[in-house]
């Protein structure tokens, strides 16, 4: 299938006035070249009254929502697919208070819920690594605590930031991810699963990188410059800079260590198509990748560990005053 989208508001609104027209944009989208039985494989099928697809070899029951971010949904697809245009036209994301109010939604966990589980589409599985030369250097996420500061601070969520180095054009993609500690072993771990074997990778002195050399990287040790306002790092300070301004701008700062990692793949799908010349094709890749990840209950949402959360303990995304940051 072509990529096939709304380029402006008023064509998604006529595009995707009923459910219909929403469930054909989605089984395009699942079955390009036809349907194929999830079962069987039989192309061959007949609808029935709500809406499902029944095998004719196997009498396999299947709908185009089934195994997907949709499956098993009470709401309209209309009401997703406005989600999904709202949240990839705005520049700098939504927060669930303000979907809430601009969607009328019924509730605002409803809204918190689902920003989660589109977030959780954000990754396209098995996308490509980053490549070339990669800047590497950790942060820490979090408000000011007492105590020790720097990679071993307490009360703060370490996380990591590589970034693609394409000299004259600036930043190439970014990878973000959370991290336990500063050990070798997690710094490691991080670049094998982001960054391409034989990559160049740039990283400060810092010993947990020591080990980079010997899994196959071209390793680089930057020194900190003495000149006045020099940084051995830009790209990956700057990187830091814009997501802290983002938590805290969209989301008032207020993220839980919980769900940081959902928000920091939120980031990394913006920055990583921020030169995309239509909020359209956002939408596009955002639904795309919605249909190849497996379902998201509401109770795994928390922490990733199954576990139920209280409505009245929800704290992210309460306050929905954006910052007008600039990137």
């Amino acid at each position: 299938m072509d990529e096939d989208y709304p380029q402006t508001l008023l064509e998604f609104n006529d595009r995707f006035c009923t459910e219909e027209a929403c469930r054909k944009y989605l089984y395009q989208l699942r079955w390009p070249n036809g349907f194929h039985c999830p079962r069987c494989g039989h192309s061959k099928y007949w609808v029935t009254k709500r809406h499902l697809f029944r095998c004719v070899q196997c009498d396999f029951l299947t709908s185009v929502t089934s195994g997907t971010v949709f499956h098993r949904t009470r709401k309209p697809l209309r009401m997703w697919f406005q989600v999904m245009w709202h949240i990839t036209s705005q520049k700098y994301g939504a927060n669930a208070l303000g979907l809430k109010r601009v969607l009328g939604l019924g509730s605002y966990q409803t809204g918190w819920e689902w920003l989660h589980k589109l977030r959780r589409a954000m990754v396209r599985p098995g996308r490509e690594k980053l490549s070339g030369v990669v800047e590497v250097d950790e942060t820490l996420v979090g408000g000011k605590k007492p105590g020790k500061r720097g990679r071993g601070a307490e009360g703060k969520t370490l996380v990591m930031i590589a970034v693609e180095d394409k000299a004259e054009f600036g930043f190439g993609r970014i990878r973000l991810g959370q991290v336990p500690d500063a050990s070798g072993e997690s710094l490691t771990k991080f670049v094998e699963d982001n960054i391409v074997d034989g990559s160049s990778v740039r990283t400060d002195g810092w010993k947990g990188y020591d080990g980079l050399s010997k899994r196959g990287y071209i390793h680089y040790r930057e020194k900190q410059t003495e000149n006045v306002g020099g940084d051995a790092l830009p790209l990956v300070h700057q990187i830091a800079g814009l997501l802290k301004r983002w938590l805290t701008g969209t989301y008032q700062g207020a993220v839980s260590h919980h769900h940081l990692t959902y928000y920091l793949d939120e980031y990394t799908f913006r920055f990583n198509r921020r030169t995309s010349t239509s909020r359209g094709k956002l939408f596009y890749r955002l639904v795309q990748q919605a249909m190849i990840i497996d379902p998201v209950p509401g109770y795994k949402i928390v922490g990733g560990t199954g576990a139920i959360i209280p409505h009245a303990t929800i704290a992210e995304d309460r306050n929905d005053d954006v910052d007008d940051l600039e990137f």
